[in-house]
């Protein structure tokens, strides 16, 4: 009998366990650290066996695959094991892909991803389409193959995903930018992470298609990586014509198998360059799949903007409060400092990934009033930018930095939780944080 090893009880590993089990695998889920209560319930209904707080001796035992979750490093001892035993290792997108039947969109990029994978299933959905969403965001690939028939699927995909995806084929694939991210998993080398990214394109063939952002240089200078299939280029400074998609005087223009699609970019719910780009994506992949010109336009005129991302909380004595969470690393949240013009107090920190702060130099010496740094080690964030001559405030709870960023607003001020960097020194998650700064700014 099929032996499969989960390693990790979040909802990847419980989803794709779910799916094992009902193709008749004998399934083991493991995880070092403890399961949630509801995971723990949900595997003991379907009877599949679980362990926590450390990897048994014998757990890999005749194991015929491995599927590891996402954030489970090369050089974790137990993958380490997996490899000297020579067990091949999955990612869940891999596993549940070797059953779905239906056609995928898969998109990357360092930034971006929620709210382009999330715009492009509400476009989708709305057309009436029978699609799914899942990745890196929401329920599982794997719980969803398991419990539905999808057409079409929208993915999410982080580069940790990617790494260990083998013959999984995306019909259509999307990567936005590639900016330093996540570099402390990549032995501090860009190239590392962006050979991950690439993995998006791994196995498509000329029928499928490939959208990128031609103004990325480190996607541009791997062109020759994608010569073979069917690539389609968008720009916010240079028009196409037959194939591409651009905005330009405030117009999105796109072209893509002999369908032409126009918008004004005012009437839009999602402004900045930044979701110009998202936009701009979502468009050419909704061509690709079919839709008419007036599904695509409902699709992007009633779309709301991710939580999380950019997220206005609320708006107190002339200042408005902005959750941008999900901001992980640094291109990310100069992306949000360049989408206001007002005074911004600032709230930045946590676990470094390796972040060069200097790009952001001039941005936060022309806008930022204040700084607040959140976080268990504040000292990288402060040495990079003292020199702006701007007060500077250290804080370990969301309240405190909530309390001093309110102490330094004045009328027609931004308070932004924009923190480049991940959550887990003093959060769950990301979402735990923007949860977090909205109940604190609720009760100011």
């Amino acid at each position: 009998m099929e032996k499969g090893i989960i390693l990790g009880a979040g909802e990847s590993g419980v989803g794709t366990a779910i799916l094992a089990r009902q193709k008749g695998v004998d399934v083991m889920v493991s995880d070092f650290g403890y399961i949630a209560e509801q995971y723990k319930t949900e595997l003991d209904a379907y009877g599949i066996s679980w362990e926590e707080g450390g990897h048994s001796d014998s757990l890999l035992d005749n194991a015929s695959w491995v599927v590891k979750s996402p954030g489970i490093p090369r050089t974790a001892p137990i993958i380490q094991r997996v490899e000297a035993l020579g067990i091949p290792i999955l990612s869940e997108i891999e596993y549940a892909g070797r059953f779905y039947q239906g056609k995928s969109i898969c998109i990357t990029g360092s930034n971006g991803k929620t709210t382009t994978t999330s715009l492009i299933y509400h476009i989708l959905s709305k057309a009436g389409l029978n699609v799914g969403v899942g990745g890196n965001i929401g329920m599982s690939f794997a719980r969803q193959v398991a419990q539905k028939e999808f057409d079409w699927f929208v993915l999410e995909l982080s580069s940790f995903q990617l790494e260990d995806m083998i013959d999984f084929k995306a019909d259509i694939s999307i990567l936005l930018n590639i900016t330093p991210d996540h570099l402390d998993r990549y032995e501090y080398q860009i190239e590392k992470y962006a050979d991950a990214k690439f993995r998006v394109i791994q196995n498509q063939k000329s029928e499928d298609l490939f959208i990128y952002f031609e103004e990325d240089s480190m996607i541009t200078k791997r062109s020759a990586d994608f010569t073979s299939i069917t690539s389609v280029p968008f720009s916010l400074s240079q028009s196409y014509k037959k194939q591409g998609v651009s905005i330009l005087n405030g117009v999105l223009h796109a072209e893509l198998d002999q369908h032409v699609f126009e918008i004004d970019t005012k009437a839009l719910p999602l402004k900045g360059a930044h979701n110009g780009c998202n936009m701009m994506a979502a468009t050419l992949a909704s061509l690709r799949v079919g839709l008419s010109n007036e599904e695509i336009a409902q699709g992007l005129e009633s779309f709301q903007a991710v939580e999380h991302r950019l997220e206005l909380c609320r708006e107190l004595e002339g200042v408005r409060y902005i959750n941008d969470s999900k901001a992980t690393n640094v291109d990310a949240t100069k992306f949000a400092l360049d989408a206001f013009d007002q005074d911004i107090i600032w709230i930045v920190g946590g676990t470094d990934k390796g972040n060069d702060y200097s790009v952001l130099e001039k941005m936060v010496q022309e806008k930022v009033k204040a700084i607040i740094c959140l976080g268990v080690d504040n000292h990288k964030i402060i040495e990079a930018f003292e020199k702006c001559g701007i007060p500077m405030v250290e804080t370990n709870t969301m309240q405190s930095a909530v309390e001093a960023a309110y102490s330094h607003t004045t009328t027609d001020s931004i308070v932004l939780l924009s923190p480049c960097c991940a959550s887990f020194d003093l959060f769950k998650s990301y979402i735990d944080r923007g949860n977090q700064f909205k109940n604190c700014v609720k009760q100011l």
